[in-house]
């Protein structure tokens, strides 16, 4: 995602381009990881990445600065947040106090004075994996659909918790070297939709024609059949979208391994906030 500068937006409207206290450096290197014009899934934080980390005396301010208008009264709070693959003090979330967004929601952030960002909350997917049944129940659009899975095998079983999407190919590359598994695997992998940083996808499987529903052979992602029905849930599935995986023997994703911010508390995920909890109406 391109930098949030002023040539994504412009500057936000009936904020000050100048003030007695100047902005915090970082807001003009800010990366906002959601495109302006996008429609997303109910589970997407707003995540917002900087170069280098923000130093403590300023996230009080970056937090301020970085100001939510939603179109419906939402209660919400910027978290510090551990990224897998950056240093502490380099990605800050928001996400509301309820469980997910309400569908429909209009978005706006104001990076200070230095850009804006617009995106809307679409309608609400939730993926509920149960990793003991070999089931994943899909909940969207008013109906339920339940679709035999395998997950990871013991010892190399999928995060438990709740993840959100946060991209999908129709082909990704998959090598067990860059994941610490020797050589266990390196091929191509179809309708993959990626739910963690460490590489947990839900994707196309050929062992899952035959292991789906009854035993879990994987290597930590979830497998679905090759006739359609990984297809359509590639499909269906957008960024933003909510998966959670309940049983087995693998622990809760960690916050920053993609988003897993759904996995705190609100108190929680207020700890690590130096603003606290805000208003956006």
């Amino acid at each position: 995602m391109a930098p949030a500068n002023a040539k994504d937006g412009g500057a936000a409207p009936n904020t000050p381009t100048a003030s007695s206290t100047p902005e915090p450096p970082a807001l003009a290197k800010a990366q906002v990881h959601i495109a302006d014009g996008q429609t997303v899934g109910v589970g997407m934080p707003i995540s917002v990445t900087f170069p280098e980390p923000v130093p403590t005396a300023d996230r009080k301010a970056v937090e301020r600065l970085l100001r939510v208008q939603t179109s419906t009264g939402t209660t919400g709070a910027w978290s510090w947040v551990k990224d897998h693959n950056l240093r502490d003090g380099q990605r800050v979330d928001f996400r509301p106090r309820t469980t997910y967004w309400q569908p429909g929601t209009k978005v706006t952030l104001h990076v200070g004075s230095q850009a804006t960002r617009q995106f809307t909350i679409g309608r609400s997917l939730i993926a509920s994996i149960d990793v003991d049944a070999h089931m994943m129940t899909v909940r969207a659009d008013g109906r339920t659909t339940r679709i035999p899975v395998t997950t990871g095998r013991p010892g190399l079983d999928t995060w438990n918790g709740t993840m959100v999407v946060m991209d999908k190919a129709p082909k990704v590359h998959m090598d067990s070297r860059t994941v610490g598994l020797g050589d266990a695997y390196n091929g191509d992998y179809f309708w993959a939709v990626h739910l963690t940083a460490s590489g947990t996808y839900v994707h196309q499987n050929e062992r899952a024609d035959t292991e789906a529903g009854r035993h879990n052979v994987t290597h930590g992602c979830v497998g679905l059949a090759t006739d359609g029905t990984a297809r359509a849930f590639y499909d269906q599935a957008r960024v933003g979208d909510v998966v959670t995986v309940s049983g087995g023997k693998k622990d809760i994703v960690a916050t920053g391994n993609g988003y897993g911010d759904w996995n705190l508390t609100w108190e929680q995920w207020l700890a690590q906030s130096a603003a606290g909890e805000t208003a956006t109406a």
